[in-house]
């Protein structure tokens, strides 16, 4: 009986080890998924600031480019507004002559 029970106890203490060597794996594992969780969140991080900042500045040319097109049309038509002569009597004439009929 007395052989069993250190067959018991040995048993007990190699579960013991076992259990010590399970709680230390898992905390070794958990440390190096924490370490590389951490690399990839920072790599994530650093490629998305990056192409934020890349869409970010073509955006700005894309909008700089849409302003100084639109500048340019707007300083064109005001040219031909400016060029294209005023007359004055004419339509006079014809807003009279539309709404209050032809002179007799």
């Amino acid at each position: 009986m007395e052989e069993q029970g250190s067959v018991l106890q040995h048993l007990l203490e190699v579960e013991s080890k076992a259990a010590v060597l399970v709680d230390d794996a898992q905390a070794e594992a958990d440390k190096r998924i924490k370490g590389a969780e951490e690399e990839n969140r920072a790599a994530y991080e650093e490629s998305y600031r990056f192409l934020v900042e890349k869409l970010d500045a073509e955006y700005r040319e894309k909008i700089a480019g849409v302003k100084a097109g639109y500048n340019a049309d707007l300083e064109a038509y005001r040219s031909s507004l400016d060029a294209t002569p005023l007359r004055q009597a004419e339509f006079s004439a014809l807003a009279a002559r539309l709404l209050f009929g032809p002179e007799e």
